[in-house]
Parts: C-alpha cells; sequence; structure tokens
C-alpha cells in the first residue's frame, strides 16, 4: 500500500532560474507565501526555517540542493499543536523546462495513515503556488486570504 503523499504539479511562464530564486529567496517568498519567509543557505546539510510573523512555524535540513533543478528537504510544523506531533515529511521542489514554460512538481511525503498533517497541506501548497505562478507571469498576486491555508483544518 502506498504512503498518503501530495503532489502538485504547475506550469509557469518563467526560467527555471526565476523560479528557484522564487522558492529561495525571503524577499520573493514574502510576497506569495502570505508573509511568511525562507531562510536557509541552501547547502545540503544545513537548516532550513519558514518564518510568520516572526515566529518559525516549520523547519527542517537542506537534503539536497541543485540549482536550478531540485530542492529538496525535510518539513517539520511547529505553530499548530494538532500538527506538531506527526512525523518529519519531505518537500521536494523540481524545475523542468517545458519549452517556454517551467514544469514545477511539488511532491510533499512522508505523512502518517489518518494524520492530520496532509490535509493542512493539501489546503495550504494550492493556494501558495497558485500565488507563486501568478507573480511570476504577471507580477501580481490573486488575492487569495492567508485563511486559505487552513481551509478544511480546524487551527486554533
Amino acid at each position: 500500500m502506498s504512503k498518503p503523499q501530495f503532489v502538485y504539479v504547475s506550469y509557469i511562464e518563467t526560467t527555471p532560474e526565476k523560479l528557484w530564486e522564487a522558492l529561495t529567496s525571503s524577499d520573493f517568498t514574502r510576497q506569495y507565501w502570505f508573509g511568511a519567509e525562507v531562510r536557509s543557505d541552501w547547502k545540503v546539510g544545513s537548516p532550513f526555517a519558514l518564518l510568520l510573523d516572526g515566529e518559525v512555524t516549520d523547519s527542517g535540513e537542506i537534503l539536497e540542493a541543485d540549482p536550478p533543478r531540485r530542492l529538496f528537504y525535510s518539513f517539520k510544523h511547529h505553530k499548530f499543536e494538532e500538527l506538531r506531533g506527526e512525523p518529519i515529511s519531505r518537500v521536494v521542489f523540481t524545475i523542468e523546462p517545458f519549452g517556454p514554460l517551467v514544469r514545477l512538481t511539488v511532491l510533499h511525503d512522508g505523512f502518517v495513515e489518518g494524520g492530520k498533517y496532509l490535509g493542512a497541506v493539501s489546503n495550504g501548497w494550492p493556494a501558495i503556488l497558485s500565488q507563486l505562478k501568478s507573480l511570476l507571469e504577471t507580477g501580481k498576486l490573486l488575492g487569495i486570504p492567508r485563511a486559505a491555508l487552513n481551509k478544511g483544518f480546524d487551527a486554533k
């Protein structure tokens, strides 16, 4: 039986280099990730942190960084008590040129069967990645409210 996972594929009119920068630059992530910023030096073995309103919401370790093709890190949630007990998961971004576009595949796995975390990321990633695509292609955000990150997850 396969383990629970989240997979999202998007085609974005940009370059692999610009997409890599969007995924790894705090200044850029703050724009489309609802104010959150990523922090790391993006070297294998280095720590990764996601900060929202000055608070570390998620952290991990860089497992692979091959700019501008592949980024892979572990991901441990800290913000919501209901999710803190879930195991460390993993996020893989695969960036592939596709004619004048870039194909971005996001794989988030390592979830437990029946856990709440898969539901939480299944709502969050589409909102985040839709904002990313819009920002790269048009320079504008879609206006998705931050509450969309928790839709379907009863976070207190």
